[in-house]
């Protein structure tokens, strides 16, 4: 169910069904989030980028700082910049978008030229082109949209050979429009102008607003004959969202149907809820359909429409070209001759907290720490840290706190022994402990990682391989030894890389039995040859990595975390050849 409304969802499945049972009955509204798969932008995505470039040029601060948009720690950062002024609006308000479209380019031109460059070069994506496929089998009709792009016009250009066959219509053409719904001179593309493109609609001139008003109306007038899906649409503009509760007032509204296709964990604007709870109580079927993309759902729709002319949509996907990793090596001979014991670090941080203030080297940061679930480095620029901000406050209050910012993380300071670069070693080391159920020693050039429980069942592969995994040595019962691995960071072909070393791991040694120890290992481990050696290395891969989920130093949401991927596969050489 949608959060607090009596409207149900429906599964995507389900709708996929339906569709394909009254096609021809279903007209269809595209927001900016059907065009993200063609490169474009989603007005969310821009709101972002506004206070990006207001943040930067009003705090006069490094564009590298708040580089990455997708980070919760950099969006926390930029909106707390605007929260509380009345110069902008709360976030998710139904016109933030205008509001700092405004703020950041108050040129309309410029807004235009904003717009331009985002759309230019952009190309059909796969739900564009199965959309003009459907549209050329006679399964849409028509398309209405608020989008600047053309992708629909492009995609039809691909599927029909050619743009002759498809009515595009927009705001200065009202007539054109009406005129081809009126005559059913399918199909046929409407673009509205929304509240927001480059001006506010309030601000268009007398004209355009009755143009645009003309256009709505016939969007209200095609919902007693069609029903409609949503998709990529958030419902913030008030003048669609409007023209829409209106359709509902009307005798037989929505006959086929009213279906919102919404993309995310979070529920549909308030707004679009008290859509879909009217319709509800009118007797409309309609509902929320959770979708993963605009592709996939379009890709679903086309897989049970009947006798579908595809040749354009199968021509358009074997073109598409697909990254895939090379294929794990086979066989005793031939490639490869090396296998590395590197696991290359698919994801790793791009930013933690920097705090300037007046503490000394890093014994003094660690004495400060204590406790806390903070992970932290001295440096030139301050304090590097990952942990909740409270914590990292708390910990360094005492000295002067004269900028608690963000500092990226760049590549540059990876490919050598930077406090980046120890700093994230160090959280690597205890999102590994942390997920694995690993015991972490610090050790200054490699830190060492050994199992908390032996006797559990997911150590027995190791078992197998190595024998006991952990035991005292003969005639020394104070040095307990233990199977683990060793793993440091390092830099080559351009990336980072984790390396493990199967090793034995002690305690309790001092300078009197160091070389009992010594011989211990040595004699552990002098059979290790070739074949178990790689046994091993291919075990801890397989752990570490874990097929690549997600590990967490501190598992923070309210200050910066540290999360890295791991790939399960080794780096493997290749035969050379003159």
């Amino acid at each position: 169910m949608v959060a607090d409304s009596p409207c149900p969802e429906i599964a995507p499945d389900d709708f996929a069904r339906r569709f394909s049972m009254r096609a021809g009955g279903l007209q269809w509204f595209l927001g900016a989030g059907a065009s993200a798969a063609a490169g474009i932008p989603t007005a969310a995505d821009m709101v972002w980028e506004f206070k990006q470039q207001l943040y930067v040029s009003q705090r006069r601060v490094s564009p590298r700082s708040v580089n990455d948009l997708a980070n919760p720690a950099v969006r926390a950062q930029l909106q707390s910049h605007f929260d509380g002024s009345d110069l902008y609006r709360a976030l998710g308000a139904a016109d933030e978008y205008a509001v700092f479209f405004e703020a950041a380019y108050p040129s309309e031109a410029d807004r235009s030229t904003f717009l331009d460059a985002k759309v230019k070069g952009a190309k059909p994506s796969y739900g564009h082109v199965a959309l003009a496929t459907l549209m050329h089998a006679g399964k849409v009709r028509l398309v209405w949209t608020a989008n600047f792009d053309a992708m629909v016009a492009d995609a039809c250009a691909r599927v029909y050979g050619g743009t002759g066959n498809l009515t595009s219509a927009a705001l200065d053409a009202p007539d054109v429009a009406i005129n081809a719904i009126g005559s059913e001179r399918w199909p046929i593309e409407i673009k509205l102008h929304g509240d927001f493109r480059s001006r506010r609609l309030k601000n268009t001139n007398d004209e355009l607003r009755a143009q645009d008003s003309r256009l709505r109306k016939s969007l209200v007038d095609t919902c007693r004959r069609f029903g409609l899906v949503v998709a990529g649409y958030s419902g913030r503009d008030a003048s669609i969202m409007d023209s829409l509760s209106e359709a509902l007032d009307q005798e037989n509204a929505f006959p086929s149907g009213l279906f919102w296709l919404h993309r995310g964990d979070q529920p549909p604007l308030q707004r679009v809820r008290d859509l879909l709870v009217k319709a509800h109580a009118q007797g409309v079927e309609c509902g929320v359909v959770p979708i993963e993309s605009f592709d996939e759902v379009l890709r679903d729709l086309v897989r049970l429409v009947p006798d579908l002319d595809s040749a354009a949509l199968d021509a358009f996907a074997s073109e598409r070209r697909v990254w895939t990793p090379a294929a794990k090596p086979t066989g005793r001979r031939g490639w490869p001759v090396l296998r590395f014991n590197a696991l290359e670090l698919t994801h790793l941080p791009t930013l933690c907290r920097k705090v300037v203030c007046d503490i000394g080297g890093t014994g003094d940061v660690r004495a400060a720490i204590g406790d806390r679930p903070v992970l932290a480095a001295r440096s030139q620029a301050g304090v590097l840290a990952f942990g909740r901000d409270v914590d990292v406050r708390s910990a360094l209050s005492d000295f002067n706190i004269t900028d608690f910012s963000l500092h990226a993380v760049e590549a540059k300071r990876l490919r050598y022994d930077s406090t980046e670069r120890g700093l994230l070693k160090q959280a690597l080391s205890v999102a590994l402990s942390k997920t694995h159920s690993l015991v972490l020693q610090r050790r200054r050039n490699s830190d060492l990682l050994r199992p908390v429980d032996v006797d559990l069942s997911r150590w027995d592969d190791l078992r197998q391989l190595t024998g006991p995994l952990a035991g005292t040595v003969k005639g020394h019962p104070e040095i307990r030894w233990h199977e683990g691995v060793g793993t440091r960071l390092d830099w080559a072909n351009d990336r980072l890389w984790l390396l493990v070393e199967p090793r034995t791991i002690f305690e309790g040694v001092t300078q009197l039995n160091k070389s009992v120890a010594s011989d211990f290992g040595r004699e552990r481990t002098v059979r290790r040859y070739n074949r178990q050696l790689n046994d091993l290395i291919a075990f801890w891969a397989r752990v570490l990595a874990a097929d690549g989920v997600e590990l967490r130093a501190l598992d923070v949401a309210d200050g910066v975390d540290a999360t890295f991927r791991l790939s399960p596969n080794t780096a493997y050489s290749h035969r050379l050849t003159p």
